[in-house]
């Protein structure tokens, strides 16, 4: 597998050179330091690493999940809660040994997974140093937490590299992705990509996990974990989201609908979204994923 998976590194940097890490296929010779619609050029920069509590259950563990937030992104999204890292890119530049080695010590502190969080247009940096870093010894389940924006030549490469999937599906049409995301085909190259993910790990699979003081928690080790977000006025169509999932992934697909959405960045542009969501919107959405089959929520 090394040597498969060194060549698939430098398979992926050579996408960059024109780029074509994601579906927006930018061109910009990103290895020359030019940037792409994420901002980020030949270097890979992280906002902050750490041991992460606020994520679903089956990540978190005793623990934590072992976090990894990457600076900049794919998507232009009006409403991120996340806009400093993501659109205002605020991080650090980190050499691959570097990120390497935050790897291994989220590992030390007792984490149970490596989680990416935005990792789709720094993935070339990102396999280099999972490679590195399970030769020194690695042997977590690595998540890849992105927005649902994916090349599926993409995660092709990343068959036997990532072992937990866990993209947002933010809208169920086209036209809402680019309104409110910049990308035109939002629901076409999403679907495309959750298939795919889906073909190589599979249902979400979870073991338990006994703590000291005895108590039994349930970790995740493998598989599809997808999160969507309600949002006011059902910009989202969250109903066509729920029947994708059950019609053509599984009816077993592991999701969390989120109840969190809030009017941030350039939301109060849109007065659409410029509101929290009802609690009648929220239960209407998990009502509607049990009638469809959907069965296993996360917490």
């Amino acid at each position: 597998m090394s040597e498969i998976w060194a060549e698939r590194v430098s398979h992926l940097y050579a996408m960059m050179q024109s780029c074509a890490l994601c579906p927006r296929r930018c061109g910009v010779d990103r290895t020359k330091g030019q940037l792409g619609t994420c901002g980020i050029g030949a270097e890979a920069v992280v906002s902050s690493y750490g041991s992460h509590f606020g994520e679903e259950s089956v990540l978190v563990g005793r623990f934590g999940s072992g976090t990894i937030f990457f600076a900049g992104c794919n998507l232009k999204c009006v409403f991120c809660q996340n806009y400093d890292i993501s659109q205002l890119r605020r991080g650090t530049i980190v050499s691959t040994d570097e990120l390497a080695s935050m790897m291994l010590q989220l590992a030390q502190r007792g984490c149970h997974n490596i989680n990416l969080v935005t990792p789709t247009h720094q993935i070339a940096h990102i396999a280099e140093a999972l490679k590195t870093a399970r030769e020194m010894g690695l042997k977590l389940p690595v998540v890849y937490n992105c927005g649902g924006y994916e090349s599926v030549d993409v995660l092709t490469l990343l068959d036997g590299i990532v072992d937990i999937y866990m993209p947002d599906i933010k809208y169920g049409d086209n036209e809402a992705g680019e309104k409110y995301s910049g990308v035109p085909d939002y629901w076409d190259r999403c679907r495309e990509a959750v298939r795919e993910m889906h073909r190589q790990v599979g249902d979400l699979q979870v073991v338990n996990f006994n703590t000291e003081t005895g108590r039994s928690i349930l970790l995740a080790t493998r598989g599809l974990l997808v999160r969507h977000l309600v949002m006011p006025n059902n910009v989202a169509r969250t109903e066509k989201v729920l029947e994708f999932l059950a019609a053509e992934i599984s009816k077993d697909t592991y999701i969390n609908i989120m109840a969190q959405y809030r009017p941030e960045w350039h939301a109060s542009r849109f007065p659409e979204l410029n509101r929290r969501i009802t609690r009648e919107e929220y239960v209407d959405a998990v009502q509607k994923a049990r009638r469809l089959g959907l069965h296993r929520f996360a917490d």
